[in-house]
């Protein structure tokens, strides 16, 4: 074991080492890694461990190396100067451990062996050994590598060569066989059925030849010992026949074939309008808006309403202070309506329509796009209702044996025909029923939607925790199957449904919701599609307050001292406010509505500890309660005398 040096491998986790042989000054001990000197390191207290500051890479070499000076002496005496002990000790302790320096590194050298006088590595590598040119000279790997591998290589080709003999010899025993077989299923061109094979033997199930009387190829049924000529399989011979059963029609499809081709012209499939080859009454399929067009004068035109259905429904949550919604709305569907027949709803209130003169708050005639008049506010909801159309077809007045027709339907009588008025009790219905109550015909009501209205002014939840809330306000709406839908507005106009809704009443409905810090409006829809959406933020997503001090002892102060400066501490997103809320303070200490205690303690007579809870309230009122005890301390007293 050295006396004056110790290595280590890194392992790239560990950072301390310890340092095991003695020095005169921690200046004396180099530490490298990987040969490079380091400072980056402490050492212990008791000096025998060092630390790096981080810990030296997987397989990195670390030496920790005493080097006591070799070039200066550390004590010089002069004549007539006093011997000192802590003199003579360093000048040797200078001397001894450059002796066991110098031994150290005597024995970390290649040397002879005693047993056989020759040179010793210590089991370590030799590097940097050049390419040998004498006979005696020492090798490196690189050359043994390449006459061991120029060995092996020759050997390999050999084996290869001997290897791939025998392959070629198996392959033409193979060919040969395979040739034979081949000529025994096979047997050429003949001018007759042969009896028996090429090589005389018995014909085998299966085997073909050519006729060259016939020009046609036949099989061999070994069953029936008979040639066959080659036939079609079942199914194929099944279409064949199908084909032949069919003739007439295939016959007819040729002589119009003009007719079949021009089908490709009048009828397409497509993604875009096409725009070639176009005649009036053309049609295409638009796979795009999945509806069917015709081609007319002015252009290609749906064959039927663009809605598929009644009525079709988009949405749009808006950012910044567009004029104009089209494309996708918030379910991905694309804005397509007939020109007119479309109701457009904003925040839950609907829009008038321009028509003609008439100036409304919205424009909808391109069938594609909603253009306002007013621009819109960010976190704007705009809902479009678009409605399908369609048109009544001709009926013969001979094809209607019940029911009743509108007069306008009539156009053959005349007010004059009917020479007077129709009493109720004539017809079979004398009454329509508007919004549940029955109203006489030639009667009148007043007919008006019934919107919800929301009335609370703060709702308060803690981030991304989910959490009921009560929404005040009035014709909240429900039936049996259908809740309201509840959803919390962003300030970007980001829309987050409630992922639970209770009706309680017409006045109060419970919404679920876990949100971002933030501040939410709230939508309100009924099932009947009535909805409202709150002027303002009335839903903040806000954490409560979280104590900074600890719980505990806060304070242990002498009896009839003053409580001097002491305080608790919370943090919230807004002012924090502290009141004790139970439990006890020393008599003659108060605390703040900022948190910090006040006053002098009097009334005790001894040590005493007095716990309290103090509560920390937000400005959103969100709370957050602590116990802490303050100790009032008393000393021994009287006296006493100990022998």
């Amino acid at each position: 074991m050295a006396n004056s040096f110790v290595r280590y491998t890194g392992n790239g986790s560990t950072s301390s080492y310890a340092v095991p042989f003695s020095y005169r000054a921690q200046a004396d001990v180099t530490i490298t890694i990987d040969g490079v000197a380091t400072t980056a390191f402490t050492w212990d207290g008791a000096g025998t461990n060092i630390t790096f500051t981080s810990p030296p890479a997987n397989l990195s070499s670390i030496e920790i190396r005493r080097t006591t000076s070799q070039s200066s002496r550390l004590i010089d005496y002069a004549d007539g100067s006093v011997l000192k002990e802590n003199d003579l000790d360093t000048d040797s302790t200078q001397a001894f451990m450059m002796g066991q320096e110098a031994i150290d590194d005597a024995n970390d050298r290649i040397k002879l062996d005693a047993t056989d006088f020759h040179w010793d590595a210590n089991s370590k590598r030799i590097k940097n050994v050049a390419t040998p040119t004498g006979t005696n000279d020492s090798a490196n790997k690189a050359y043994v590598d390449a006459v061991a591998g120029s060995a092996t290589a020759a050997a390999a080709s050999e084996a290869n060569a001997l290897t791939y003999k025998n392959a070629a010899e198996t392959a033409k025993t193979a060919a040969e066989a395979a040739l034979d077989t081949f000529d025994d299923d096979y047997l050429g061109a003949k001018s007759s059925d042969p009896a028996t094979d090429n090589d005389g033997d018995a014909l085998a199930d299966g085997s073909l030849y050519f006729n060259t009387s016939e020009n046609r190829m036949k099989v061999y049924d070994l069953g029936t010992t008979s040639w066959n000529y080659v036939s079609p399989s079942s199914s194929d011979q099944t279409k064949i026949n199908t084909v032949s059963d069919n003739i007439t029609a295939v016959s007819n499809v040729s002589t119009n074939l003009s007719s079949v081709q021009n089908f490709a012209d009048v009828y397409r499939v497509a993604s875009s309008a096409p725009a070639d080859s176009l005649d009036v009454g053309d049609l295409y399929f638009d796979t795009t808006a999945n509806e069917l067009k015709v081609y007319k004068s002015s252009g290609w035109a749906a064959a039927g309403s663009t809605v598929n259905g009644t009525a079709r429904r988009y949405t749009y949550n808006i950012t910044g202070t567009p004029t104009t919604v089209s494309g996708a709305d918030a379910k991905g569907e694309t804005l397509a309506y007939d020109a007119g027949f479309v109701d457009v709803f904003l925040n839950g209130v609907r829009q008038s329509n321009t028509s003609g003169s008439y100036t409304g708050d919205v424009t909808v005639s391109s069938g594609t796009s909603v253009v306002f008049a007013s621009a819109l506010a960010a976190g704007d909801v705009v809902d479009v209702v678009a409605y399908g159309t369609f048109s009544a077809a001709n009926i013969e007045a001979s094809d209607i044996t019940s029911g009743t027709i509108n007069l306008a339907r009539i156009p053959s009588i005349t007010n004059a025909k009917l020479d007077g008025s129709i009493a109720n009790a004539k017809l079979a219905n004398s009454s329509i029923t508007i919004n549940g109550s029955a109203v006489a015909l030639g009667g009148s009501v007043t007919v008006g939607e019934t919107k919800p209205t929301i009335t609370s002014t703060s709702l308060i939840i803690a981030p991304s925790t989910p959490t009921s809330v009560t929404i005040a306000g009035t014709n909240f709406a429900s039936s049996s199957t259908v809740l309201p839908i509840i959803e919390a507005v962003s300030s970007t106009g980001v829309l987050t449904r409630a992922s639970v809704v209770s009706w309680s009443s017409s006045t109060s409905i419970s919404a679920t919701f876990s949100l971002a810090q933030g501040d939410y409006r709230i939508r309100v829809e009924n099932p009947d599609g009535n909805a409202v959406i709150s002027t303002n933020a009335i839903l903040q997503s806000t954490p409560a307050p979280t104590w900074t001090t600890s719980a505990g002892n806060i304070s242990t102060i002498a009896g009839g001292a003053s409580i001097g400066t002491l305080s608790v501490v919370a943090t919230s997103d807004s002012a924090v406010t502290y009141a004790k809320t139970s439990g006890t303070l020393p008599n003659g200490i108060t605390i703040g509505s900022n948190g910090v205690f006040a006053g002098t303690e009097s009334g005790s007579t001894s040590t005493t500890v007095y716990s309290f809870d103090v509560t920390a309230t937000d400005a959103e009122s969100q709370t957050a309660v602590r116990t802490f005890t303050i100790t009032i301390s008393h000393g021994a007293s009287g006296g006493g005398q100990f022998n």
